[in-house]
């Protein structure tokens, strides 16, 4: 007999309509997932949330009809909060507004550093492998992309490189406040008995502005830091050779710090054998054949495993290089230099931008438009 309460399969569905998707399962792993993070309560509140921000009263107006008062509605979205399970917003806003949020990248599981559990680090990498082949197959954008570490910039600059490709000016420029938090992919592993072959930073997420930040700080699994302490962490992060990522739009939320043997975008997209064309990247790395030394320095610093040694010369697989410019900052011989590709990419807006984008790709300009203007008059979407 199937024991399953049913809102958590009417939730998977829900949180699966999504710009980033929650696909099932054939093993449960995403029924046992939302069962570590939400409560039966607190799942019926998430299905009547929609993935665009929305004040109390509307919400409260789906709602009434159990019979909970708006007291204890306010208390459960506060709870939810905490946990992670949606996201508050009050920059721009006279009153809080509240949506859903994704469980994965930059979502649900993100928030849960600093209280996971290892049985859910173990259900969650197998819904990634899993779900691996849907998410392929569908069209759509990374949430993250690769910039280059500062020092395999040219200087002085032999081509343009935009504001948003420059990780100094993205800090600089950052909205309100900043935080960081524990990388959750390289604690997972430490959780699971392993250890990051990298580094050992762990402090190595950043948190941008004034909602997204507070989140963090606001839940116990962040703190707030200096534009000085910022960029000192990434420098720590580039000297280990660690691939800057921040999020995939013009306005970032989140700077990740990541590395190939622990970071779960990187541990899935090294098993295609074009990782490039998977990634949002405007730069690939090149080889002066009669500069290289075969010193293979390179070949240890790639995250990506693009780099190989071919008649003790290094050559670069531009199928798999990103273009994170790590390879460049640390050749002794300087025969590696960054290229930038003749098609650049212009990240979104910011994160609502991302992620009509991603529905766009998912469901069609159409489908998406409709959602946008069932929005704008207080529908659920």
């Amino acid at each position: 007999m199937n024991d399953e309460n049913p809102v958590y399969r009417t939730l998977q569905e829900h949180l699966n309509r999504l710009p980033d998707g929650y696909p099932p399962t054939e093993s449960g792993t995403d029924i046992r997932l939302l069962k570590y993070v939400f409560t039966p309560e607190e799942a019926e509140i998430a299905l009547e949330l929609s993935f665009r921000p929305e004040p109390i009263k509307r919400i409260f107006r789906r709602v009434k009809k159990s019979g909970i008062s708006l007291e204890e509605l306010q208390k459960i979205l506060g709870r939810m909060a905490h946990k992670g399970t949606l996201l508050v917003y009050e920059q721009g806003y006279k009153e809080r507004h509240y949506s859903n949020v994704g469980f994965g990248a930059g979502g649900t599981y993100d928030f849960q550093v600093d209280r996971l559990t290892t049985d859910m680090i173990k259900d969650f990498h197998q819904h990634l492998q899993e779900t691996a082949g849907v998410r392929r197959n569908r069209k759509s954008i990374l949430p993250l992309r690769a910039i280059p570490v500062r020092k395999s910039i040219p200087v002085p600059e032999k081509f343009h490189i935009a504001h948003y490709d420059v990780i100094a000016k993205l800090v600089d420029a950052a909205p309100g406040p900043l935080a960081v938090a524990n990388c959750i992919c390289r604690q997972g592993k430490d959780l699971l008995g392993g250890k990051c072959a990298t580094t050992e930073l762990r402090e190595t997420c950043l948190m941008i502005g004034p909602d997204h930040a507070k989140r963090y700080v606001d839940m116990g699994i962040g703190r707030y830091i200096t534009k000085d302490e910022a960029h000192a962490i990434l420098e720590k992060a580039q000297e280990a050779g660690l691939v800057i990522q921040p999020e995939n739009s013009l306005r970032p939320e989140a700077i990740c710090c990541c590395c190939g043997d622990c970071c779960a975008l990187f541990t899935s997209i090294k098993h295609h054998p074009r990782p490039a064309e998977l990634y949002v990247s405007n730069f690939y790395a090149e080889v002066d054949a009669e500069s290289c030394t075969g010193c293979e320095t390179c070949v240890q610093r790639c995250q990506l495993e693009a780099v190989e040694l071919v008649d003790d010369v290094a050559r670069v697989n531009l199928d798999r290089c990103i273009g994170c410019g790590n390879c460049i900052a640390t050749c002794p011989s300087d025969a590696i230099s960054l290229r930038k590709k003749k098609n650049e990419w212009v990240p979104p807006k910011d994160k609502d931008a991302f992620n009509m984008k991603l529905l766009s790709l998912k469901l069609g300009k159409w489908e998406s438009l409709k959602i946008r203007v069932k929005s704008s008059f207080g529908f659920k979407v």
